[in-house]
């Protein structure tokens, strides 16, 4: 599971904005993922974009400045997020959660890595993913991933991602069915 600790509470009027917010900001990317017209950022970069935490420890804030106040901090390099908007050298971000909020893109990366159902709940039934050694779903098993576990994407043909996960020590390589990763769009293709 990736770390994020929550720092502050908001009021009820503020965090009905951010819901709202949230929904438009989910509905608008989607569209243009979709519809394959392609928006730009002001780094020239597509809009939105996965990218990964550089830094063991980052802050998200309410808004693009070292001025706005720390809404989460992130204790883990390697979690994937979303650039949804750009301004300055600020991104604002969307985590696995939905969490939304502003990094400066000093602490991002582009390497790409990817979280293996967020969206499960764990100790059901169907609450793991496998890691098969081909990609297919008849290969044989490398390993079962536990939502939330984070790796880092090798390549991904639209169907299937190559994936890493695991430790210095012990590292795991195998393919993972792309809808079961939340870090690479739909039928999307990564080299």
């Amino acid at each position: 599971m990736y770390s994020r600790f929550f720092l502050s509470a908001a009021p009820k009027a503020a965090i009905a904005l951010a819901i709202a917010l949230a929904a438009f900001a989910t509905a608008a990317p989607a569209t243009a993922q979709q519809t394959g017209s392609i928006n730009r950022g002001a780094s020239g970069l597509p809009l939105p974009r996965y990218v990964s935490l550089k830094a063991t420890k980052v802050n998200m804030r309410v808004g693009p400045g070292s001025d706005y106040s720390v809404a989460y901090r992130y204790l883990k390099n390697g979690i994937p997020m979303e650039i949804i908007q750009e301004y300055d050298n600020w991104r604002r971000v969307r985590d696995a959660d939905g969490t939304t909020g502003w990094i400066h893109s000093s602490l991002l990366s582009g390497e790409r890595t990817a979280i293996a159902s967020p969206w499960r709940e764990e100790n059901s039934p169907d609450d793991t993913v496998i890691l098969y050694n081909t990609p297919a779903a008849a290969a044989g098993v490398v390993a079962y991933l536990e939502p939330g576990v984070v790796g880092k994407i090798a390549s991904c043909d639209g169907a299937w991602c190559e994936l890493e996960v695991g430790y210095e020590s012990r590292k795991l390589r195998g393919y993972v069915n792309q809808a079961e990763l939340w870090g690479a769009y739909p039928d999307e293709v990564i080299k």
